[in-house]
């Protein structure tokens, strides 16, 4: 019979510290840009979150194919110590999904982001959709890599964005290797990891329904932005307090 107590009360106590362990608080933020920008369009979230003690890495992800993507956030997350909230913007959604099943990762944040599901694609999950204001703008380079067209930026991508702060994001904006709109999710983290979901109600470059349905599916604690596709920009006081509600 002691043995029996003991056992019980060794299994009660590995409980409770899995719990403990569990429930403590992240301290570490990783943001994951979008398509057609820069590590630096979390600038201003990342300087808020930083205000309030967070640990905040910006990755600069190449835009070259998935898995370079995923290997650069992989490589980030690694440099973390302890509980990590990931974070991805647009084409960043799909990255995150990715390298989100990493034991460190506690939580995921989708911002205006696509959020896949194993075996879909950006191209599967547009079939039959008609391309937005933004994607009709699209130009591709001789390498197949797509921008967004410059002069549209400011009101396809950042139509709430100040002028100055538009310009900007044209300055940095990151070609995308159009051959990832045909790559497969293998792992979509978020079935099982808390995720939250910021839509953005004024977006031209992911159809806001589209955005709606990932939430939904995902199960995601949700806020909806009067936002255009660049609310990291535009609205970072609120996309800051989402993360740090996922933290918590």
């Amino acid at each position: 019979m002691n043995k029996i107590v003991s056992a019980l009360s060794a299994a009660a106590l590995s409980l409770a510290v899995a719990g403990a362990a569990q429930a403590t608080p992240a301290r570490n933020v990783v943001l994951v840009h979008g398509a057609f920008t820069d590590a630096t369009s979390w600038d201003k979230v990342a300087k808020l979150l930083r205000r309030k003690g967070f640990h905040v890495t910006q990755v600069s992800i190449p835009l070259t194919s998935l898995d370079a993507d995923v290997a650069a956030t992989r490589a980030a997350l690694a440099e973390q110590k302890g509980p990590t909230v990931l974070v991805g913007h647009s084409w960043g959604g799909m990255v995150i999904g990715e390298a989100g099943n990493d034991t460190k990762v506690s939580a995921l944040v989708y911002v205006a982001a696509y959020a896949p599901d194993r075996g879909e694609s950006l191209k599967k999950l547009s079939q039959g959709a008609p391309p937005t204001p933004g994607q009709k703008t699209l130009r591709p380079d001789a390498r197949g890599y797509l921008s967004i067209d410059p002069a549209a930026m400011p009101t396809v991508f950042a139509g709430d964005v100040p002028e100055a702060e538009s310009k900007a994001l044209v300055a940095h904006q990151k070609p995308l290797n159009s051959e990832v709109f045909g790559t497969e999710a293998t792992v979509a983290a978020w079935h099982d990891k808390p995720t939250f979901y910021a839509i953005s109600s004024k977006d031209q470059m992911i159809p806001p329904e589209a955005e709606a349905m990932f939430a939904k599916r995902m199960n995601a604690q949700t806020v909806t932005l009067q936002s255009s596709h660049a609310s990291p920009v535009s609205h970072p006081a609120e996309v800051a307090e989402l993360i740090e509600r996922a933290a918590q």
